[in-house]
């Protein structure tokens, strides 16, 4: 949204927390007011996802390998899967669960690691582009201030760095765990939403993309 939408937008339960409006159409006797909150896909409905997606994208499976490029197994099709992944994945055997660390989309193929906590998993930043500045322009640069790259996620403090008219780079104060290309990521002060871009990719440990 940008300034000339928002000066005309109203929030009448901006103030509220959803339990008292629970509570409200809970009084007025509307049949939603207990129902689960949504955390999925709206538009699709209730159905699977893989389900889904193979009705737009052709699956085209193929291999699984580790880091060092140890065979594991294969994969049902690369749109299936997300970094940080766990479940789906159809690897047993010895030690920790494996979860999805990498994908190389130009050769089909799905990279793993063992352990939750894998420091593959992490990334002390990323290159964010398509930038949307809520206020219509950006804000100075560099800027201390927090961001959002999932859903319900909490603030997560760092620095923003302007690389061109519609890139930027933030480091975090803290690495993050499977910050994710294609995905949001959205710039707070405080409480005030400053605006976001997509992930393009995340840095390494050296400072590189």
């Amino acid at each position: 949204l940008d300034q000339q939408a928002l000066s005309r937008t109203l929030f009448p339960l901006g103030q509220l927390h959803k339990s008292a409006v629970r509570e409200i159409a809970r009084r007025a006797g509307l049949p939603n007011h207990a129902r689960r909150d949504s955390t999925g896909i709206c538009f699709i409905g209730e159905r699977d996802f893989r389900d889904f997606l193979k009705r737009y994208l052709p699956s085209q499976p193929g291999e699984i390998r580790t880091l060092e490029g140890q065979h594991q197994g294969r994969h049902e099709g690369i749109m299936f899967y997300t970094l940080g992944q766990r479940h789906g994945l159809g690897i047993g055997g010895p030690g920790e669960a494996w979860y999805v660390v990498d994908k190389d989309v130009e050769n089909n193929r799905l990279y793993v690691v063992q352990g939750e906590d894998h420091p593959a998993l992490y990334a002390p930043g990323l290159i964010a582009a398509g930038l949307h500045w809520v206020a219509g322009r950006a804000p100075a640069l560099p800027l201390c201030c927090a961001a959002k790259i999932r859903y319900r996620q909490s603030d997560q403090p760092g620095i923003v760095e302007g690389l061109d008219d519609n890139r930027v780079r933030m480091r975090f104060d803290v690495p993050q765990r499977a910050v994710t290309p294609g995905q949001s990521v959205v710039f707070y002060q405080d409480e005030i939403c400053l605006g976001g871009g997509v992930i393009e990719t995340h840095l390494t440990e050296n400072g590189g993309a």
